[in-house]
């Protein structure tokens, strides 16, 4: 799957709605229990299309935030979404909100010179040296973690700095600024896999559990590899979104 950069505007609207109405529960604005004000009072709060608020409260009904019931309303369950985090994703800026979002705690960095399949999967020459970063991202809803992830960058970023503690940016957006190199596509895979015993220990799970693997590659202008990144999730920590737009029309 290919994820092309977005037209000027950033993220849809109704995820912007989304945040801000997640913000406000937990500012105490709508209280466990009460109901969120109705599609028509939110309509003319936001100036939007009824359309697009109620995709915002479907965001919230989703995280386990807030229930519907016909002829009564959106009612507020919990200030924080449900245990399992979930990524919603229609474009680039997606991902730095998802940074954003969640932490990345970096574990450790080393210069690797690739050979063999790890060469094979970055598309490099053996004795290419590489940074390998590597470490857990968390919520601040979570305790554990959600991922493992281990990023590879190329060798002519691999000076980067500014990548260590608890980061809340992406790493390609760190890449992007202090090299003026810009990410214009990103390919990414999905697989299910089982947690051996070694992922499952630091990821805090059960060894052969269920695992979801994303291997996300940023490429910049000229379709070169900037960054491979490979995130390891437990399957009840995590979960994927994504969103399409319709761009034709069916013929009459």
């Amino acid at each position: 799957m290919t994820v092309k950069i977005e037209a000027p505007g950033g993220r849809p609207r109704y995820l912007q709605l989304a945040t801000t109405l997640i913000n406000e529960i937990r500012a105490g604005r709508y209280p466990v229990g009460s109901l969120l004000p109705t599609e028509f009072e939110l309509c003319d709060q936001f100036g939007v299309s009824r359309f697009t608020i109620r995709e915002a409260v479907k965001q919230l009904v989703q995280m386990g935030m807030v229930t519907r019931q016909a002829g009564v309303g959106s009612r507020v369950l919990r200030q924080a979404p449900v245990t399992q985090y979930t990524q919603t994703m229609s474009g680039i800026t997606d991902l730095r909100q998802y940074a954003y979002e969640t932490s990345l705690e970096i574990e450790g960095q080393a210069l690797l010179n690739v050979d063999g399949d790890l060469a094979d999967t970055l598309d490099a020459s053996p004795g290419e040296t590489w940074l390998h970063v590597w470490g857990l991202r968390y919520t601040k809803a979570h305790d554990a973690p959600i991922c493992l992830t281990d990023a590879y960058i190329a060798p002519a970023f691999r000076s980067v700095t500014g990548i260590q503690g608890r980061m809340t940016r992406a790493l390609y957006a760190v890449l992007e600024d202090e090299f003026d190199v810009q990410i214009t596509t990103v390919h990414q895979d999905i697989q299910g896999v089982v947690l051996d015993k070694a992922l499952a220990s630091r990821l805090g799970v059960k060894a052969g559990s269920a695992g979801l693997r994303l291997e996300r590659r940023y490429m910049d202008a000229r379709d070169a590899l900037v960054e491979l990144a490979v995130s390891v999730h437990p399957a009840d920590r995590f979960s994927y979104r994504e969103s399409f737009r319709r761009e034709w029309q069916v013929p009459v």
